[in-house]
């Protein structure tokens, strides 16, 4: 009896070694296959990825390559606007030049005043035509701003005794062609009381 279960044991044993094996070839063959095609779809991949990445490189350059266009053509539009406001700044520099130029050409003609710049930031205002006697004969006086940017008159000739008070009201009210005005009136006042 022992004999029999010993056979029929060892039957088994073949039959579970052979259905093991089987099963275990089936197995096997299922996964060379599954290998086989992981490999076959990492391949496809690796593939998928190369063309991704040379397209995302293209993208780059590309994007590069418009951001130094871009870079370029603001370059030129800030030129372009600089030369531009220059050239306006200018114009509006020589236009004011030459207006300024014509009032000091009307002030020289006919009222007989000259401006000079003088030593010390100062302007010296020079009046003639002013004594009927002598219309060459100077009257004159320098102004300058101060620190405090006010109006800082001295140094007339001759001298005139209102000259603090024309100073005063200039500070006050800022018309510098009223001051002059008032300046040669005290000049001809001065002359016509001599």
């Amino acid at each position: 009896m022992i004999e029999d279960e010993l056979l029929q044991f060892d039957k088994s044993m073949n039959e579970f070694r052979n259905k093991y094996f089987n099963t275990l070839n089936d197995t096997s063959g299922q996964m060379m296959g599954l290998r086989d095609t992981y490999k076959d779809s990492m391949k496809a991949f690796a593939e998928k990825l190369v063309v991704k990445l040379k397209e995302e490189e293209r993208m780059v350059e590309m994007v590069l390559e418009y951001k130094t266009q871009l870079s370029r053509q603001n370059e030129q539009i800030v030129s372009c606007f600089k030369n531009k406001a220059i050239a306006t700044a200018n114009k509006a520099v020589g236009e004011r030049l030459k207006r300024l130029q014509k009032s000091a050409d009307v002030y020289k003609d006919r009222l007989g005043l000259e401006i000079r710049k003088i030593y010390g930031d100062k302007l010296q205002f020079v009046f003639t035509n002013i004594d009927p006697k002598d219309p060459d004969s100077p009257f004159m006086f320098s102004l300058k701003l101060n620190e405090a940017r006010d109006y800082e008159v001295s140094d007339s000739s001759p001298h005139l005794e209102c000259l603090a008070e024309l100073q005063e009201n200039l500070r006050k009210t800022k018309n510098f062609s009223a001051f002059l005005a008032n300046v040669r009136k005290a000049f001809v006042a001065m002359v016509y009381n001599a």
